[in-house]
């Protein structure tokens, strides 16, 4: 009988992916160990570490998906077989084409579920940087909307919205981009990191109308946003925004 489940069934076999957050440490980890222990460095190698980051976890995410596809496959060999469904070579094909639908549901689930992690692992990614780094903020609290990092606090920004930067990270961009004015419309200002390189000319200008700035690794700025005011690095973040806006707060004895 053909198996309507193939998710459900490996599920079932406790068969699974790994979290994508251990993904995340374990990326993290082996990049972070090349800058030692000083916050600083680390600080000052901030555009490599995201993009270094996010590309060994996807590397290490389709190591894993790999070896998730053998576990089921041959978990699904042995129920074939013990079924009696395979008994020739000649069967193999016959049993394929039964379990069609199956293995077609299968495959789209993996592709949706490899975007989607993705997308939260580059969120993952900057939430453990930035905690390391140790910068205060608060991550997918709901205001009008929900952004990933509300900086210092949802707490202050609740008090004071124009003194708080609503900061979003997104993999891709695509018109996405448009939720961070609805996500942050009284904060000082908003910050949309990505490693998009496609982010077309009248979107920066839309964008730069809505007080958005693109926050990508130095090398995608050089290379394809060279010229664009409201396309800064990661460095570039941190020196003439977040840091000059972490000295008020101090004064100010909100951190």
């Amino acid at each position: 009988m053909p198996v309507a489940d193939l998710k459900g069934f490996a599920e079932g076999r406790g068969i699974v992916i790994s979290p994508q957050s251990e993904i995340v440490e374990e990326a993290l980890s082996r990049i972070i160990s090349g800058y030692g222990s000083d916050p600083a460095v680390l600080k000052a190698n901030f555009d490599d570490a995201v993009s270094l980051s996010e590309s060994l976890a996807y590397d290490i995410y389709l190591e894993k998906e790999a070896e998730y596809g053998r576990r089921v496959f041959s978990a699904f060999a042995r129920y074939l077989s013990s079924a009696g469904e395979i008994r020739t070579v000649e069967d193999f094909g016959t049993v394929l084409g039964d379990h069609f639908s199956s293995l077609d549901r299968f495959y789209l689930s993996l592709a949706q579920s490899r975007k989607s992690r993705a997308g939260r692992g580059f969120e993952d990614i900057h939430n453990r940087l930035f905690s390391m780094l140790g910068y205060p903020f608060t991550s997918q609290a709901v205001i009008n909307g929900k952004p990933d990092f509300i900086m210092p606090s949802v707490e202050y920004y609740r008090k004071n919205p124009m003194d708080s930067i609503i900061f979003t990270a997104k993999r891709t961009i695509r018109e996405r981009w448009r939720q961070i004015v609805t996500e942050g419309t009284r904060g000082l200002g908003f910050y949309l990191a990505t490693i998009d390189a496609d982010v077309s000319v009248e979107q920066l200008a839309e964008m730069m109308s809505h007080r958005i700035y693109l926050v990508v690794p130095a090398g995608v700025r050089g290379e394809m946003y060279s010229g664009r005011e409201n396309v800064i690095s990661f460095a570039e973040f941190f020196r003439d925004h977040l840091d000059p806006r972490m000295a008020v707060w101090r004064r100010k004895g909100v951190i």
